[in-house]
This record gives C-alpha cells, sequence and structure tokens, in this order.
C-alpha cells in the first residue's frame, strides 16, 4: 500500500512539471510572437520615417539632372515640324512603309531653312530633317520688321507672293509659308499662295522668294547712292 501511495505521488508530481512546462512554453511564444509585432512595427516606423540609402541617391540624382538641365543655354535655333506623312516605295518584293518628316528651321534673326527627309521611324525622320534644314539655310535681308520689297517665289506647281506690310500688321499667312516667315524673324507682312497647297512647294517657294530679295544696301551701291537718298 504504502508503494502504491508513493508511485502515485510520484506521477502526480510527473504531471504537475509537464503543465507547468506547457505553460512556460505557451508563455515564451506569445512574448516571442509580441515581441515580433513590436519589432514588425518598429521597422516599418522606420521605413516610413527613414528612406532607404538606395531612395536618397535616387533623389539625389534626379534633383542633379534638373539642376544640370536648367543650366545648360538654350540654343538659338528653332524647329517647326510642318507634316509627317507616310510614303510608301514600290520595290521587288512589295511595298516599303516609311515616314517623311518635313521641318522649318530659324534662329528668328535672319536665318531660316527647309529640310525634307524619310526613315523608318516617325523621331529619326524628324532628326534627318532638322540636320537637312541646317544645311539648308538662307539669309533674309529684314527692313523694319518686314522685308525690302514686293516678291513672288516658285518652286515646282508652288507660288507664294510676299509684299511688305507696315508696323502692327502681322503675319498674314498660313501653314508652312507663316512657319517659314516666322522662324526667319519677319514680324509684318502680307503673303498669298498662288500655286500648288502642297506644304512642301509652299515652302520651298517661300524660301526661293526671301532668297532673291535685295537689300536696300546693293541697290544704293549700284546706284552710286546713301541708303537714305533711296528711301526719301
Amino acid at each position: 500500500m504504502e508503494l502504491n501511495e508513493e508511485k502515485n505521488e510520484a506521477l502526480e508530481a510527473e504531471e504537475t512539471v509537464d503543465e507547468t512546462a506547457e505553460e512556460v512554453e505557451e508563455a515564451t511564444e506569445d512574448n516571442n510572437d509580441d515581441d515580433l509585432e513590436d519589432n514588425e512595427m518598429e521597422d516599418y516606423a522606420e521605413a516610413v520615417q527613414k528612406p532607404e540609402k538606395g531612395e536618397r541617391k535616387s533623389r539625389g540624382r534626379k534633383r542633379k539632372t534638373t539642376e544640370n538641365k536648367e543650366d545648360q543655354p538654350q540654343s538659338e535655333w528653332k524647329e517647326q515640324v510642318v507634316q509627317i506623312r507616310r510614303v510608301t516605295k514600290v520595290v521587288k518584293g512589295g511595298k516599303k512603309l516609311s515616314f517623311r518628316a518635313i521641318v522649318i528651321v530659324g534662329n528668328q534673326k535672319g536665318q531660316v531653312g527647309v529640310g525634307c527627309a524619310k526613315a523608318a521611324e516617325v523621331i529619326i525622320a524628324i532628326q534627318k530633317a532638322i540636320a537637312d534644314g541646317r544645311k539648308n539655310l538662307i539669309n533674309v535681308p529684314i527692313f523694319k520688321t518686314t522685308i525690302p520689297h514686293p516678291i513672288t517665289g516658285r518652286s515646282g506647281a508652288g507660288a507664294v507672293m510676299l509684299r511688305p506690310a507696315a508696323q502692327g500688321t502681322g503675319i498674314i499667312a498660313g501653314g508652312a509659308v507663316r512657319s517659314v516667315l516666322e522662324l526667319a524673324g519677319i514680324e509684318n507682312i502680307l503673303s498669298k499662295s498662288l500655286g500648288s497647297k502642297s506644304p512642301l512647294n509652299a515652302a520651298n517657294a517661300t524660301l526661293e522668294a526671301l532668297k532673291s530679295l535685295t537689300p536696300f544696301s546693293e541697290v544704293a551701291k549700284k546706284r552710286g547712292l546713301s541708303v537714305k537718298e533711296i528711301l526719301e
């Protein structure tokens, strides 16, 4: 009987030890979960308050690039796209598609040019047309924000008539003719398109008219007079 009682007491003692051990493990697991949640909240707060090093570098680079763009001097040359058309060329294997761009290039100080180029992509065609326009620049004689005398220019089936205008008239023109006159630096002028409505023909005709203008200084030298005497 005494042995049985001792065995029962030993079993009860082992059960109580196992229960306490399980309670301790559960308590430690709960504490660990709480600690993990607290750590996650702390990491999240730090991430919100303090950005990572890579983000700081990227922001700094963006600021530098914007500052560099602002510091760069702007070019005096201006480009204006007049027309972009999709054209086809018939070859042995079928049709070859490409884009044609017409661009007017000028500095609004008496220099202007017309460029035309084709390429498989629009951006490349525009870039090639700008380069072509800068190769074909002409000097325009400007007299008091207008042209010295009336003139008519022709190119292919296109014809453009230009007339001087008084101060405050503005540029009475449209389409490609207006683009050429604006980028040439002319502020007051009258114009009329007499031939083809094609932008390329109109632009080339305007360019031919401006190219054939003669300034008052050349006329004065030929006549042996001064510019004031001719104007009077």
